[in-house]
This record gives structure tokens, sequence and C-alpha cells, in this order.
């Protein structure tokens, strides 16, 4: 075994060093996109502590979720956590699997910025929706009586923008409609619908979004109505967003697999052209069937 990892490293090293020059080239093309949509969380972070200086705890409302489905109980609110980290995790080691795997489709760097547009336009409408009504929130720290329901006017401008990070993350109240969870988790799941090559865990990966639908409504952090609106609106954003933009080219069986003997210069020089500076304008190479 330890002879076979010898031989193997030298050609995994060179995989993704190879990889690696592609994505850095169309990272230099496209930091911007990346950048403002690693902004925007920021913003959509610090827009969902603002609302919770409005938060006003009250009655829960009556929900249907909440009669058909038992409370699970603050000890075990864990579960729906656990299942939306294992989904986020997923996909983030799944969007980086060119660098390591020989069978691929997609560009790290591209996946990313379509994901960030889906996100961006989801959590704008997010935004929109929680400021224009806030409800009382079902969550247990929400609730009347408890310390963290409502938050003590901001002492400085600071306070603010620091969010009370991750404590104000974790605890939060008034941004309900709609669930954030739902949008990264449904993102990730449609991207993989659509990018992704294995059937079976595209069925594995929904059947995980409805389990996670229904464990938010069983722990109480949201209403149903949150995780409804969640499931209709992220859906018609990738829709509309994906007649929008130009479709990601698709990798063919070619340039992805590398050489067994390291490439001259003028090789080299080939197959980065080949591979690199038609990709924005949505040019695709051809693939073989």
């Amino acid at each position: 075994m330890p002879v076979y990892v010898d031989r193997e490293a030298p050609k995994l090293w060179r995989k993704i060093c190879t990889e690696a020059f592609v994505e850095i080239s169309l990272l230099g093309e496209n930091w911007k996109l990346i950048f403002a949509g690693l902004v925007f969380q920021y913003i959509h972070g610090l827009a969902a502590h603002g609302v919770h200086y409005l938060h006003r705890p009250g009655p829960t409302l009556q929900d249907a979720g909440f009669f058909l489905l038992p409370e699970l109980g603050q000890d075990k609110n864990y579960i729906s956590e656990a299942v939306f980290t294992f989904i986020f995790c997923s996909f983030i080691l799944w969007t980086f699997h060119p660098f390591v795997f020989q069978s691929k489709r997609i560009y790290t760097v591209l996946i990313w910025c379509r994901v960030f547009a889906y996100l961006v336009v989801s959590q704008s409408l997010r935004i929109v929706t929680f400021y224009s009504t806030q409800l009382p929130g079902p969550n247990y720290h929400c609730r009347e009586g408890s310390k963290l329901a409502r938050l003590p006017p901001p002492e400085s401008l600071l306070a603010v923008l620091l969010i009370n990070f991750p404590r104000g993350a974790i605890y939060g109240c008034g941004d309900l409609i709609f669930s954030s969870h739902m949008i990264f988790s449904l993102v990730f799941v449609r991207t993989y619908q659509k990018y992704g090559i294995r059937r079976g865990i595209k069925q594995f990966a929904w059947l995980l979004a409805v389990a996670q639908s229904l464990l938010i409504i069983a722990s109480r952090k949201h209403y149903t109505v949150d995780i409804v609106v969640a499931w209709y609106t992220v859906n018609l954003v990738v829709f509309f967003v994906d007649k929008k933009l130009p479709e990601l080219p698709e990798r063919s069986a070619g340039s992805s697999a590398l050489p067994i003997l390291p490439l001259s210069t003028r090789e080299k020089d080939g197959k980065n052209k080949e591979e690199h500076p038609k990709l924005l304008n949505g040019n695709s190479m051809t693939s073989p069937n």
C-alpha cells in the first residue's frame, strides 16, 4: 500500500497544480463577482441582525405545521442544524472535486459565480420580505419571557456593524419569511441537480432538503409559511437567473484527462488556450456524446 500511494502522489499533485492554474486564471477574471457575492453575505447577515432590534415577542401564531408535526424540543434542536451542515459541507467539497477527480463537468470558480447569483437574488427578496412584516418568532429564544427575544438599542454604529457574531447569527429573531437555511439548501441542491452526475446523490439531496424542511418546523425555528415560501421562491429564482445568464461551459473528457508525460511549453499554451479564454462568453468546448 505505501508503494501504491507513493506512485500515485505525483499524479495527484500534478492534477491539483494543473487545475489550480486554470482556476486561478478564471478567478483573475471573475474575482469581482466572487467578492461581491461574499460581501453580500455580510450585508444579508447585517440586515438579519438589524431586524432583531424591531422584533417584538408575542404569542406563537397558529400554524398547520406545528399542529401536524410534534415538537422536538430544545434539546433536539441540533438535528436540523446537523442536516444543514452536512448539505453545506458536502456541496462545498463537491465544487472543489475537479482538483482531485478525473471525471468533472464544472469549473469551481464559474460554479460559485452562478451560486452567488442565486443566493444574492434570493437573499435580496428575503430582506425585503422580513422587513415588510415582523412576526413574533416561534423559536424558544424568541418567545415572551426570553432575554434574547429583544435587543436593547445599540450603543454605537460599530455594535450594529459587528452583528454580535457568532451569537447574533445563532440567536437572531424577526428574520422569518423566508428561511435562510432553506435558501442555501435549495440553491445547493438545485445546482447539483443541474451540474452533478450521480443520479442517486441527486435523489438523496432532495430527500435531505425535504427532511430539513420538516425538521426546521418540528424544531419551531420557523413557521410553515417560511418554508413554503422558500421552496417556490428559490426555485423560481434559479429558473429565471438561468434564463438570463449564459450556460456554463461543460468540460469535455479530453480536457479533464492529464497526460502521463510532462507537457512541453507549446502544448501547455495550446491546452490553456483551449480551456480558458472563451469561458466567460458562455462558449463551451465540444463534448463527445
